[in-house]
């Protein structure tokens, strides 16, 4: 699905499509221009689409073949960054992560979105609502938007790891939980790495901003990305660092529990081993076929080594219970 988004001073419009020439045919390109790619895995429609905002043809590749690389220094056509964006929707136990890419020109935002990312269709829709005043602003405002929402997202995303793990702590220190309770802490916190490289890539922008004079932000934008992002990223970046050691504290928890577990398995099996033990010597001893036994010629003599077996089991058990063996 393509999604057209053009705005001026006076007008805001949006438009989808899934055909590629409808929707360049409605491109007015002295408007400023967002197009989402949702789901839009054609080539050679992609590679149309970057002809028509005259765009490097290698760009098609670095779209296609995803790297999370962060932000492409080549910065003559458009800024372009590849962005993972950890979601809080889970599947399989670990957290759904939206991969894509970005463009930014002159006038003009092309993202590609391999599945389609939420808070971009809230922002879309805030945009055609008017709850945002975006017609006195430039492209690279939209830009700023965009990167403020995906930031956002994060607040979001870690208030929810903040629930399942306390769900997860009740279940770890009562005990409760069992091998899967720590595949799933495990599962949770390998998946959370991408919020890493997300924040890296955002503080990669941040630093060329600072250190490149980037033609497609303008110097009012550059301000709102060092006054607010700066501090954001340092805030989200702790609060994800948290996060990181409660995984690892629960699941060292957990490791120990289940250690604690296996143990006592293994001890109680020793003890029943322990306690049959001299009944199978006995049970042995009598099942030699010597001649000469005296004890199988006596009438008591069967009761009496059953009578013995008994006690041995009894007394073995009571005394294993006296030393909470068992």
């Amino acid at each position: 699905m393509l999604i057209l988004l053009t705005f001026s001073q006076n007008q805001l419009d949006l438009f989808s499509n899934r055909d590629v020439d409808t929707v360049l045919q409605r491109i007015d390109s002295s408007q400023n221009i967002w197009l989402r790619c949702v789901n839009f895995r054609d080539r050679a429609g992609t590679g149309r689409i970057l002809n028509h905002f005259q765009l490097n043809p290698s760009r098609v590749n670095m779209v296609f073949n995803h790297t999370p690389t962060g932000m492409d220094e080549e910065t003559e056509d458009c800024l372009f960054d590849n962005y993972e964006i950890l979601t809080h929707q889970l599947k399989n136990r670990e957290f759904e992560v939206a991969r894509g890419s970005i463009l930014l020109g002159s006038n003009f935002i092309i993202t590609f979105e391999i599945t389609e990312v939420k808070i971009f269709t809230v922002l879309t829709n805030n945009l055609q609502k008017r709850n945002i005043d975006l017609q006195k602003s430039g492209i690279d405002y939209l830009f700023y938007l965009i990167f403020k929402d995906i930031l956002n997202n994060y607040h979001t995303v870690f208030e929810y790891i903040s629930r399942e793990l306390d769900d997860l702590e009740d279940e770890v220190l009562g005990n409760f939980g069992n091998e899967s309770t720590y595949h799933k802490i495990a599962s949770m916190r390998q998946s959370t790495r991408f919020g890493r490289r997300n924040f890296q890539s955002i503080k990669s922008l941040l630093i060329m901003m600072d250190y490149e004079d980037l033609q497609w932000i303008s110097p009012p934008v550059k301000t709102l990305f060092n006054q607010e992002f700066v501090h954001h990223i340092d805030n989200l970046w702790q609060e994800y660092q948290s996060l990181r050691v409660w995984m690892s504290e629960l699941m060292e928890i957990q490791r120990d529990n289940i250690a604690s577990e296996t143990s006592d398995r293994i001890n109680r099996l020793t003890m029943l081993s322990a306690v049959f033990l001299p009944i199978t010597f006995i049970a042995g001893v009598y099942g030699m076929n010597f001649k000469y036994m005296p004890e199988l010629e006596q009438p008591w003599g069967y009761p009496a080594a059953i009578a013995v077996m008994a006690l041995i089991v009894i007394g073995s058990i009571v005394y294993a219970k006296k030393q909470r063996w068992l």
